[in-house]
Parts: structure tokens; sequence; C-alpha cells
């Protein structure tokens, strides 16, 4: 796949592990912030207050989006990721083309002038002397927009929700604060952020487990089952914060690994552990039953996660 190992070589780039690094400090002020504005409140909606805000300021402050335009990205994300079924079916026509407009006028700008943002260096980022062109640029920033935020959003609100329906892990968690991380790939893998693979299609005839498929079906990976898989976990619907290893496949593998995978870890870990930490008697506000998922074929994430804190 030559056109995406170029296209992988040039975001990478731009998008270094040594950027990210640089986030952590960063990334706690945004969710003390959030946190403090919570202080005081009896009932929230975890979502709009904590989950959704702090992966949409990292996003747009490691992309370089003024404050002012945040509002906006977070329609147009929610645009892109619930689609014709989703709240912006009468107008997700408008919404993307405000989008485009929106990213066609911040290139010509940055091409002009330059900032230190990851819009910037994407623009002038080089491979071999190749770079991105108009409508790659357009790609590649919608994918961050969703893969950097969207998804993160259901890390953090699935974290929460998973850890308040199983108390005993949260009891440990509390204990043990350096379980975090493995906190967090528990989490990946009991109620991972993203559902589906995006579309793939059989490149021969073959058969898989009884199922024939032509060459040129569709096939739609489904990623969560994967990773119940009983063949790989040991008692894989067993919500366990202490598992040795968890080979999940929520950030993809092989050569389309996400390349955003450490930025999300990292929000992850910082807002579970920060929120908890701040709220340590937080409790669901509404039975797990009666939470409403969101449309769509690729996150997976509730609409909304009221919390008693």
């Amino acid at each position: 796949m030559p056109e995406h190992k170029r296209l992988r070589n040039l975001v990478s780039s731009a998008f270094t592990p040594k950027m990210i690094n640089g986030m952590r400090d960063r990334i706690q002020e945004i969710a003390d912030e959030l946190l403090d504005e919570m202080e005081g409140k009896e009932r929230v909606d975890l979502i709009d207050e904590f989950a959704f805000p702090l992966p949409i300021i990292v996003i747009c402050e490691i992309l370089g989006i003024p404050a002012e335009d945040r509002d906006n990205f977070r329609i147009w994300s929610n645009a892109m990721i619930e689609g014709s079924g989703g709240d912006y079916a009468g107008d997700i026509g408008q919404h993307m083309q405000a989008f485009v407009e929106y990213l066609g006028k911040r290139f010509a700008m940055l091409r002009e002038h330059p900032a230190d943002d990851l819009i910037s260096r994407l623009i002038i980022a080089e491979e071999e002397g190749d770079r991105l062109t108009e409508q790659e640029l357009y790609g590649v920033v919608s994918l961050l927009i969703i893969a950097g935020h969207e998804t993160t959003v259901n890390l953090i609100s699935n974290g929460v929700m998973t850890l308040l329906q199983h108390p005993d892990q949260l009891k440990l968690l509390k204990e043990q604060p350096d379980l975090i991380k493995k906190a967090v790939e528990e989490i990946l893998r009991f109620e991972g952020p993203v559902e589906f693979s995006t579309s793939r299609w059989a490149g021969e005839d073959l058969e898989f487990k009884g199922q024939l498929m032509k060459k040129g079906d569709l096939v739609i990976i489904i990623l969560n089952s994967a990773d119940h898989d009983p063949e790989k976990f040991d008692d894989p619907e067993v919500f366990d914060i202490t598992r040795k290893k968890s080979v999940h496949l929520a950030f993809g593998f092989g050569i389309h690994t996400c390349l955003g995978a450490p930025l999300a870890r990292l929000e992850g870990e910082i807002a579970i552990s920060s929120f908890f930490n701040r709220f340590p008697e937080s409790r669901l506000g509404t039975a797990p039953d009666e939470l409403e998922w969101r449309p769509g074929m690729i996150v997976r994430g509730v609409k909304e996660l009221p919390v008693i804190l």
C-alpha cells in the first residue's frame, strides 16, 4: 500500500511522540479547569461538562484552532460522526460545507504565515520531496478531528461509566493509582470507543468460519467482538484492571495502527484518574439500561452520562 505508507509517513513526521509527551502538563491543566467548574454541583452530564470538552480543547490546541472556533468544531465533529442517521440529518451538508470553507481559509492563511501548530507542520511536511495535496490535507485534518477527539470522548466516558458499574475495580484503582495505565487498556478492550472497523472489501473469494465471501464483497470487522474473544482473553466478559496483557484491537493493528494512540492513552489516563481523585464518591445518575447509545457505525459511546458527584 504505497499511497497509505506515503500519507502515514507525512503525517507522522508532524505528529511526533515528542509533541504528544509535551502535552502532559497542559492536558492536566485542562482537566483540572473543567473539574473546577463542576465543583459544587450535585449532578452533571459528564460528557457535556468533561469528556467532550477536554479532547476538543486538546486537539484544537494541537491543530492551532482559535478558542473562539471550538464550538463550531464540536458541531462539525458531531456531524461527521453521526451523519445522516444522527441529530444533524437535516443540515449535514451545510455543516460540511462550512467545515470545508473554514479549513480552506485556514490552510491559505497558514501557508502565508505558518505557526507552531500541527496544521502548519502538515502543510510544510515533506517525505522525499513530496507533500500533502490540498485534498489530502482536508482528509487528514478531518481524520485527526474524529480520531483525536470523538474516540477520546468515548474512551473517557466509557471508562468512567464502566468503573462506576464495577465498584470492586474502582476501589482497587483508588487504592493503587499506578494501575491507571492497565485500567485504560482494560477499558479499551472491555468497552472500546470504536465498535467497527472502517469498510474493507474481500480481495479474493474466501470462506471464514463457514461464511462465504466473494471477491469485492463488503466486509466490516466488529472490533469489540474480537476484544471479547475467549481464545485470546481469559474470562473476556470480566472487567479486570489487573489483566496482565491486553492485546486488544482498539487502536487497530499493523500498518493501520492509530498514530494518535499515545495521545488518546495519555488523555484517558489523566482524565479518568483526575475525575475520581476529585470526586471519589461519584455514582451513576441513572440505571445502566436507561443510557442511550449514540447512532453511527464507527464510534461507540453514550449520548449522555448522568453522574451524581
